[in-house]
């Protein structure tokens, strides 16, 4: 997105100790950037800044470079995912099955629905380099635990009543994370591609060793 007048803000200054909510400015503007463009690169400090209204040096006592920035959107997108995948899951039944499939059903939905969003926080398009910028390999390495933590308890239930055969839940937690991710990617990527009607339950099934039953 060009930097030019018409995407700057009018913005009415904050009060005294209302700084954490021009954070949540900066992070939610970012956020739209990012949805509209889809590159992380169209978010930097000065484009953030016109956007918001304030002054580009205002966003360091918030951000000390770009991939800080970028960094709490990622954040504030998978607490989304993880809220929106609960929300799935709160809408189907309570067997095991069924909360596995809102579970997996959801996370493709979120993909086609936040596609920006989505390429970021999990297709390798923003890679920050650890040694480069304020964002370390610890901040990268916890991003989006939550959400795979309730995977791999959804995945854990469907063993332990017997409609999943799996013997190292953990592990085919991570195998099954991959094939959704992989095809989410590859619906993103190839849309015009004339999906079979079932392929995401060719790809669940065998990687959660899904029974009959």
């Amino acid at each position: 997105m060009a930097d030019d007048a018409s995407t700057t803000r009018t913005r009415v200054r904050n009060r005294r100790g209302e700084g954490g909510r021009l954070r949540e400015e900066i992070v939610t503007t970012a956020a739209e950037m990012l949805d509209e463009n889809g590159d992380a690169n169209v978010i930097t400090l000065r484009s953030v800044a016109r956007r918001v209204g304030i002054a580009a040096p205002s966003i360091y006592r918030h951000f000390p470079d770009q991939p800080a920035i970028v960094l709490a959107v990622v954040r504030s997108a998978f607490t989304e995912l993880d809220e929106w995948l609960g929300a799935a899951m709160d809408a189907a039944d309570d067997t095991p099955r069924a909360q596995l499939t809102a579970l997996w059903r959801g996370y493709l939905e979120y993909a086609q629905a936040h596609p920006g969003r989505y390429r970021i926080m999990f297709a390798g398009s923003w890679a920050p380099d650890p040694n480069e910028s304020s964002v370390s390999e610890e901040d990268l390495a916890t991003l989006g635990q939550a959400c795979l933590r309730r995977l791999g308890r959804a995945l854990e239930s469907c063993v332990n009543v017997g409609c999943a055969t799996s013997s190292d839940p953990a592990a085919d937690t991570i195998a099954l994370w991959i094939g959704l991710h992989g095809l989410a990617h590859q619906r993103l990527a190839s849309p015009a591609f004339r999906w079979p009607s079932d392929i995401a339950e060719r790809v669940i099934t065998p990687l959660a060793h899904l029974t009959d039953r």
